[in-house]
């Protein structure tokens, strides 16, 4: 026989620890709050952080620097020794392209994805593309097929040739972020003026226009002494002219032609001076040598009293008996020394730094504030290939654009 039934005892209830109350997940968290955490990321674990969430990416996207930030350099590895010679058009390489990342924190970017790409030469750099032309010979006439690569998102689109009937045409167009959208522009001298051509490329469809011949420029010299390669500087593009005093600018707002003059000073002689952009503020300027002093010159554009074509001499850095003394197995000989080294390009980088170009010596870097020499080279042994393409993500990454 069953007895009474007893009461059910209460639950016992746990303490809590002091850590167990105040568990706060990460929805709990303040915009603010939030805020100062992704600021205090490097740059990748601040993108990988805009990717967990459309929360974490519009907080992400108020943190990003306003600038592109330097990922590194893009160059072809080459053998030490004696270039083509001089006024040779040959595009042969002896490696493919490769990546040098600046730093630890940097991507390792590769051209490995890209069938072909080892048959192709670097040409240009800019907004996270790469613009490659193919080093095999062709026919005379023929118009080369250009390649554009995106390293950090491993797209490629190939150019057709410009057809021979294209008018000029003033259509453009945008798309979504996600697409690779891009134009890619270059020149020709038609009938002794130089004609503007224009590659809308659309995600992988791609339309060519040709602009009206720029009648007010004359080329009266051999266009092969143009430059092939382009610089970017200032919002424009530059085309060097070999032994001239002046060179070719396209404004890409509106795709005018015009030429800009070096400094008077420096077009009495076969002077040595490459167009870039300061380092502190993004200013055009012309880095120069002296022909009779051999000091590093660097001119910035300036309309004041006492400029010279428009350009100011705003300080020189150094000698370049600095630059030769630090150059192993360089003789004496003066002559020698001008005609062996010289500084090539300013790192479009923009840190503070100058490529140095030599004829069988090497390849170096030079800071022209702390006049410190660096060898260029690969863990091969190689050294650093002209050119040397400074390489910047396009900015801002596409998923962090405004319509996000």
């Amino acid at each position: 026989m069953a007895g009474p039934s007893l009461p059910t005892p209460p639950p016992v209830e746990e303490p809590q620890t002091g850590a167990a109350k105040s568990v706060t997940t990460v929805d709990a968290l303040t915009v603010d709050t939030l805020r100062n955490i992704l600021r205090r990321l490097s740059l990748a674990d601040l993108l990988r952080a805009a990717l967990a969430c459309h929360r974490w990416r519009r907080v992400a996207a108020r943190c990003i620097p306003r600038t592109a930030p330097l990922l590194g350099y893009f160059f072809h590895p080459t053998a030490t020794g004696l270039p083509a010679p001089l006024h040779s058009r040959s595009k042969e390489i002896d490696t493919p392209a490769v990546f040098a990342p600046l730093d630890a924190s940097s991507p390792s970017l590769s051209l490995d994805f890209a069938p072909g790409a080892s048959r192709y030469v670097l040409h240009d750099c800019h907004q996270g593309l790469l613009l490659l032309e193919p080093f095999a010979s062709l026919p005379k006439g023929t118009i080369p097929r250009f390649l554009v690569i995106d390293p950090a998102t491993r797209r490629r689109v190939l150019l057709p040739p410009p057809p021979r009937d294209t008018v000029p045409d003033d259509h453009r167009s945008r798309a979504h972020p996600s697409k690779l959208c891009f134009e890619v522009v270059c020149f020709a001298i038609d009938g002794g003026h130089p004609r503007v051509w224009v590659a809308s490329v659309d995600d992988g469809r791609c339309s060519w226009r040709a602009h009206p011949r720029t009648m007010e420029l004359e080329v009266d010299f051999d266009p092969w002494l143009f430059e092939g390669r382009c610089v970017h500087a200032a919002g424009k593009i530059y085309w060097h002219i070999c032994n001239s005093y002046r060179m070719l600018v396209l404004d890409p707002a509106t795709l005018h032609l015009s030429y800009l003059l070096a400094p008077a000073v420096l077009s009495d002689h076969f002077c040595t001076y490459r167009v870039g952009e300061t380092p502190e503020d993004g200013r055009l300027c012309l880095l120069a040598v002296g022909s009779r002093s051999r000091q590093l010159q660097l001119w910035v554009r300036a309309e004041a009293r006492g400029s010279d074509n428009g350009w100011f001499l705003e300080r020189e850095m150094l000698n370049m008996r600095v630059v030769w003394d630090a150059v192993p197995g360089l003789p004496n000989d003066l002559a020698h020394r001008i005609f062996s080294v010289w500084p090539s390009d300013m790192d479009a980088g923009r840190t503070g730094k100058v490529f140095i170009r030599t004829i069988g010596y090497g390849r170096y870097s030079l800071h022209l504030d702390t006049a410190k020499i660096e060898p260029l080279h690969t863990k091969h042994g190689k050294e650093y290939g002209h050119p040397i393409f400074a390489y910047f993500l396009a900015w801002p990454p596409a998923f962090l654009a405004p319509e996000y």
